[in-house]
């Protein structure tokens, strides 16, 4: 089985490096990951076309709960050849809370059409698929020694109703720290009081490619605004659904839910 194992990646590898496909990144649940092929290559993810920079570069991101491979198709010159990943399961913290009160648990049905709302404008900023190509540049913290108090992936379940996974990282931190674009960008959605995430910011890095800012106490950006890595958006705050000043922060390719800690290298 080991030799039947090893000669399928040798295989594999030879037919990756032959082809000019290179990745960046784990093939874990998850992760974001970085694509190199050669210019006036296409290519697919799974059943996906995506966008592939003049230079060869393309990106996409496992989900976290996928459990399936990744298929990889990349088309040149009337060449096909396919790519399988296996894709590596992760353990995630989970916590049962029982004994709270319901509005605690789930929020008052006069307010499903705003939240119905909300998600619906977050969906559409995560959805544009430009041409920028910043997401192939290195990430930074939005905050300095900051420490990590939420982790991606993890999940309650409250009074026995397991609720949506945590998809970000929380950072702690006071209220009214400034808060660094993570990258390079364009505001797609900015939102001084969204239900459950307040203040909250969404830029495009380009390719599907997004981050997301909530809990913001002030927002320093206007929709459409173009950010430099490192620029002030705003400050941290305790706005929304939110028991305390502390920082959440998202990555996204498209609707796919990805750790930020792969791009900031928290793990």
């Amino acid at each position: 089985m080991y030799i039947k194992n090893l000669f399928f990646f040798i295989i594999l590898f030879i037919t990756t490096k032959a082809f000019g496909v290179e990745f960046n990144g784990k093939f874990i649940q998850g992760h974001f990951i970085i694509g190199k092929t050669e210019p006036k290559t296409k290519i697919w993810i799974d059943k996906q076309k995506i966008r592939v920079t003049d230079d060869g570069f393309f990106a996409f991101g496992i989900g976290r709960d996928r459990k399936y491979d990744v298929v990889i198709t990349t088309q040149k010159d009337d060449k096909e050849v396919k790519i399988v990943k296996k894709v590596q399961k992760r353990k995630y913290k989970i916590q049962r809370i029982d004994g709270l009160p319901e509005k605690k648990v789930t929020p008052p049905k006069e307010l499903y059409e705003r939240i119905k709302k909300e998600n619906k404008i977050i969906s559409q900023a995560r959805a544009i698929n430009s041409n920028l190509n910043f997401f192939k540049n290195k990430f930074i913290s939005p905050l300095d020694n900051a420490i990590v108090t939420g982790v991606y992936g993890s999940q309650r379940i409250l009074n026995g109703k397991p609720k949506w996974p945590h998809y970000g990282i929380d950072f702690a931190a006071k209220a009214g720290t400034e808060i660094k674009a993570m990258l390079d960008g364009t505001a797609t959605m900015v939102e001084p009081d969204l239900f459950y995430t307040g203040g909250t910011l969404i830029f495009d890095h380009g390719h599907g490619i997004s981050t997301l800012y909530m809990h913001l106490q002030k927002i320093y950006v206007k929709k459409g605004q173009k950010v430099k890595q490192g620029d002030i958006i705003g400050t941290v705050g305790s706005t929304g659904r939110s028991t305390g000043a502390h920082l959440d922060v998202r990555l996204n390719w498209f609707g796919t839910r990805l750790d930020p800690a792969t791009v900031l290298k928290l793990n």
